[in-house]
């Protein structure tokens, strides 16, 4: 029983790494989709007073990033965490329009889908090189062929979820749907990448269990 608990906790230590270096752990998950929530709310709320609502997103991804500092959490995720509102704000305030909070997101996911869909089609998998970047074990799986199709494949979870979120936003984002952008932002934000998370390491742990097998 002993043995199975160990296996199970090293199986889930690659989905770990994605979600910890990634977006801070479970904590970076809600707060990546705190101040989007904030936005549309106070955009709501004021009867679509744009300054005030850009102003309570940052105001609230300031205090967050106040709180993780205190916390003693990374100075790179806190910071990209709230570059990225600042970043949307300044969008949105340089236009005058509060769909373009969503651009960035809107442009990101594109261009991550696009990268991802690239590197299966040219034999090198982001996943994996990711992986293998965030384990501290390089590019050691591109040795093993059955590796590289596992990569290949968990990879086509992220193509379907960049591409995923870039077909449902840029509709709205085009139509001027602040609301429902924000909506759907948040679904497809922290519940969908914990999704992917969570497929990507059912694809990749029974390869990894047999190569520990292997070993023994």
């Amino acid at each position: 029983m002993a043995e199975s608990e160990g296996e199970s906790r090293e199986d889930l230590h690659a989905e770990r790494i994605i979600l910890d270096r990634a977006i801070g752990g479970w904590r970076g998950v809600l707060d990546s989709g705190l101040p989007t929530a904030v936005f549309v709310t106070a955009y709501t709320v004021t009867g679509q007073r744009l300054p005030i609502a850009l102003i309570a997103a940052v105001a609230v991804a300031l205090i967050l990033a106040v709180l993780r500092l205190i916390q003693r959490k990374s100075l790179q995720q806190v910071l990209a965490g709230l570059a990225g509102v600042v970043i949307a704000a300044a969008f949105s305030a340089f236009t005058g329009r509060a769909e373009d909070f969503f651009l960035p997101g809107v442009i990101t996911n594109a261009v991550y889908g696009t990268a991802f869909l690239i590197s299966i089609v040219v034999g090198w998998p982001l996943l994996g090189v990711i992986v293998g970047l965030l384990t501290g074990q390089g590019m050691s799986w591109r040795a093993s062929r059955e590796l590289r199709r596992v990569f290949s494949a968990a990879s086509w979870i992220w193509v379907g979820l960049f591409f995923g979120r870039l077909v449902v936003q840029g509709p709205l984002y085009f139509a001027g749907e602040v609301e429902l952008l924000g909506i759907v932002r948040i679904v497809l934000g922290w519940p969908a990448f914990i999704a992917a998370a969570y497929f990507t390491y059912v694809v990749l742990a029974p390869t990894y269990r047999q190569m520990r097998e292997k070993k023994i």
